[in-house]
């Protein structure tokens, strides 16, 4: 649901009307976050849908109601997609101001009434249906949940990294950046102190790790991305695409150097971040007319590199506005592809840590079980206790030139295809 634009039209309006709300969301209202969603659902099928709906759930806290009969929200998806905000809660007077003031009705019940924080006790633990469903005892310990990419976040950011020789280690947990990568990818940055960042989702407070600020960017299509350029079943064609790279390579050079001549701009599916215009579109530059597998492997190569040049464009927009990002932290499917994992260390600079665990999101969802449970008293003893440290991929230090001289190529992408549509509004 997250990934359906339908409501594009219903989100430039909630912009336009310039609420203050919108500067916890970057200043710009994203057709992937609730209120534009809910609206085009009362403007579209008011009678079928909006009228008879008791309550509108993100897809995290239906799940704990499921599992409960908890109406409890977690404070996580309400902050993070609803404007919501700790401690004053829902403002009301945006909800009026984009026409669905009827959401205000028993003290907002449709919408979430109750809050807690991610990994508080959700009612009495698993209902009798809900543990019979699952096969395990009732009254299991249900935490409060987060939003899948917040998972990661948890399951990856808090490892212990002494004896890594990494740039985070005697730093802050606000040095480090996790980076959740699947159909999308999500940047999860925290601070101490709230950092309003243009085009960036937040500032949240513990949205992701208690009391401290979270800031979100993204990418809307990135696993969507590779499988959309290369439409084939089985991950032997992306180990077969990165072997055939190296083959094309000089032996004393790297592979990245093959992108020179190939240049995407990435947004196929809009820029959530850091322009959040999701009416940007995807460009390729250089393509010739013939369909080797050589040109199949430098296509490829292009796309994993866009990629990277994105996460260099929100990290610099992070940085510019006070975050202090010296390690990825990385988890999600694109992070098993070797590929992908070294050329956002090359593009960016930066080390990247991958996990021991496999399934980085279900490990953040055990931490707020083993909260829930009262196993660990807070998410920031689990996490440093259940994440681990699993691979560090170090950035090769002799391509930044190739890597500056390519991002200035990336935000001209940007500029000509905003000079295009320029050129043909013209009247």
């Amino acid at each position: 649901m997250w990934m359906d634009h339908r409501a594009a039209e219903q989100a430039a309006r909630i912009t336009n009307a310039g609420h203050k709300v919108l500067s916890r969301v970057g200043g710009v209202m994203s057709p992937e976050m609730q209120p534009p969603k809910l609206l085009w659902l009362k403007e579209n099928l008011k009678e079928s849908c909006w009228n008879k709906a008791a309550h509108f759930f993100d897809l995290p806290d239906f799940l704990s109601w499921k599992a409960t009969g908890s109406l409890t929200r977690s404070s996580c998806t309400l902050v993070c997609k609803w404007t919501y905000c700790l401690p004053e809660g829902w403002d009301a007077s945006f909800w009026t101001s984009i026409g669905l003031e009827d959401l205000l009705e028993n003290n907002f019940s449709k919408i979430g009434s109750v809050t807690c924080s991610p990994g508080s006790p959700l009612g009495d633990g698993l209902t009798q249906q809900a543990a019979e469903e699952l096969g395990l005892d009732p009254g299991t310990a249900v935490g409060a949940s987060l939003i899948d990419a917040h998972a990661g976040g948890l399951g990856v950011i808090g490892a212990d990294v002494r004896g890594f020789n990494l740039p985070c280690e005697d730093q802050p947990i606000t040095s480090r950046m996790a980076m959740i990568c699947g159909t999308s990818t999500c940047h999860m940055a925290i601070s101490k102190q709230p950092l309003f960042v243009p085009g960036v989702w937040g500032p949240c407070l513990s949205a992701m790790v208690p009391d401290l600020w979270l800031n979100e960017g993204g990418q809307s299509a990135t696993g969507k991305l590779v499988s959309l350029i290369f439409p084939f079943t089985g991950q032997n064609i992306y180990s077969y695409l990165n072997s055939h790279l190296s083959l094309m390579a000089d032996s004393c050079s790297a592979v990245d150097l093959l992108g020179s001549s190939l240049h995407m701009w990435p947004d196929f599916h809009g820029n959530r971040s850091p322009l959040a215009d999701p009416t940007l579109k995807g460009m390729v530059s250089g393509l010739p007319l013939s369909q080797t597998s050589d040109d199949l492997a430098l296509l490829y190569l292009a796309t994993v590199q866009a990629l990277a040049l994105g996460t260099f464009h929100i990290l610099e927009a992070m940085k510019e506005a006070g975050h202090d990002i010296r390690t990825l932290f990385l988890c999600g499917g694109l992070s098993k592809n070797s590929l992908f994992v070294q050329v956002h260390a090359n593009a960016t600079g930066l080390p990247v840590v991958l996990p021991d665990q496999v399934e980085a999101v279900l490990l953040g969802a055990a931490v707020l079980g083993a909260c829930a449970s009262g196993d660990y008293k807070t998410i920031q003893e689990a996490m440093e206790k259940m994440a681990k440290v699993g691979k560090v991929v170090q950035p090769d230090r002799e391509l930044q030139s190739f890597y500056e001289r390519k991002y200035k190529v990336f935000l001209r992408l940007f500029a000509h295809q905003r000079e295009y549509q320029a050129l043909m509004n013209q009247r």
